[in-house]
């Protein structure tokens, strides 16, 4: 079947789905394979699920009249979505990044969306089938797309740019991510910055923070840029106000409060701000867009459980972003420091040095009490009263004694589920 003929029974469709417990009536969906599964094994329950064409590519399974029958379903997933993409002539806005990328896509989304009818990618589906199922979502109402790019290798982001064509991009950062596909953290830096490249070739725009000299030592001699500073004359000037614990930032004479913990996340709001503005979004709108903005699904979330108060960042964690968590929570204002830390995963090679810095740099700050969980949080050298380190959640579950009266901070990867802590408080 060619992609325009798909096209158009897409366009008779509400939605698309990969998932036949969300399908919702008149959708399309794709029969996906996984390591430990075979979509085309529920193209039945999907058409009795509420869908009107499933799009296969094992004859097997086919359904009269109800079956796509494609080559690849995955390819044609990505090839849809292109074309789409080129069919509805929207403004695309990319952003990946080590850190940051999921809270500054919702920041871009939350201001932009006060002047324009905007679609962004939904939580942290950013990979090679969460890219096409953002662009899918769009229709010809939609006036921009904000698009999250993940990767954990090189050429992953080129190959997402391919699909999602981006008209503008914006890299948050250059940390310590994903460093066993990466190699090391030049191999971050030209993973990331392959988004750059994309839209220098394509005569695109990009924005970026002018006070990161990677970021300006890339950029060198491109146009079609547009930088946001704290300190520079020459760009949209954004100023620290204080970080405690919410980010206070202040735009000409405009203070605008947002709900976010940490002086880390002054960079993302910066970025929200900056694009915004270049997208001449006023900045009364801009300052209600953040205001109104609450994180959730555990980043950077400040939960009261019993006496305790609790800064909830387990969404995930790695060497750069566990740094600036506990640097951020050492200097609140604020007595009996609890944090409870879960291993970092993805570091490879690297994985001994960099959790022996982390738990050494949480004992430097001088806490009250050091939890460290986790089989390589566990391997570290460090003696002190102040630390127990525990090989599993398991184990540290059976251990802790419920605090009384603390201020905690609780960060770790996704795999450590350490909001599993709060049932324990």
């Amino acid at each position: 079947m060619k992609i325009e003929q798909l096209h158009q029974l897409y366009l008779q469709c509400n939605k698309v789905s990969t998932d036949t417990r969300k399908i919702e009536n008149n959708s399309l969906f794709f029969a996906l394979k996984g390591e430990n599964f075979n979509g085309n094994t529920f193209a039945k329950q999907a058409i009795e699920n509420g869908a009107k064409y499933v799009v296969i590519d094992e004859e097997a399974y086919a359904i009269e009249g109800k079956t796509l029958l494609v080559d690849n379903v995955l390819k044609t997933l990505q090839k849809l979505a292109s074309y789409h993409r080129d069919y509805l002539k929207v403004k695309i806005i990319s952003l990946t990044g080590s850190n940051g990328k999921t809270t500054t896509k919702e920041l871009i989304n939350a201001t932009l969306s006060q002047k324009f009818k905007t679609v962004a990618t939904i939580g942290n589906l950013n990979n090679h089938i969460g890219v096409p199922l953002t662009l899918l979502s769009m229709d010809k109402s939609t006036e921009i797309g904000i698009v999250e790019m993940g990767a954990n290798h090189l050429k992953e982001i080129e190959f997402l740019c391919n699909i999602a064509k981006p008209d503008y991009g914006y890299i948050t950062n250059f940390g310590k991510a994903h460093l066993e596909g990466f190699g090391s953290i030049e191999g971050v830096i030209q993973g990331k910055t392959e988004l750059y490249q994309f839209l220098k070739e394509n005569n695109k725009h990009i924005f970026f923070n002018a006070d990161d000299f990677i970021q300006e030592e890339k950029l060198q001699g491109y146009k079609l840029k547009f930088g946001f500073t704290q300190t520079k004359e020459d760009y949209y000037k954004i100023e620290l106000e204080e970080a405690n614990p919410f980010v206070v930032c202040k735009v000409e004479n405009t203070t605008i409060t947002s709900n976010l913990i940490g002086a880390y996340n002054f960079m993302n709001l910066s970025a929200a701000i900056s694009i915004a503005s270049y997208f001449k979004v006023d900045l009364k709108a801009i300052k209600k867009g953040i205001e109104n903005y609450t994180p959730n699904n555990n980043r950077s979330q400040i939960i009261t459980v019993g006496s305790n108060k609790v800064v909830l960042d387990a969404y995930n964690a790695n060497p750069t972003s566990m740094q600036a968590a506990l640097n951020n929570f050492s200097k609140l204002k604020s007595t009996n420091k609890i944090v409870i830390l879960g291993d970092m995963f993805e570091l490879g090679s690297e994985a001994e040095a960099e959790h022996q810095n982390i738990a050494g740099l949480s004992l430097k700050l001088g806490f009250d009490k050091i939890y460290l969980v986790g089989e390589n949080f566990y391997k570290t050298e460090l003696l002190s009263d102040r630390i127990e380190k525990h090989p599993s959640f398991a184990a540290f579950k059976e251990n802790f004694k419920k605090p009384e009266n603390a201020n905690l901070l609780i960060k770790g990867s996704r795999g450590m589920a350490l909001e599993r802590t709060l049932e324990l408080l």
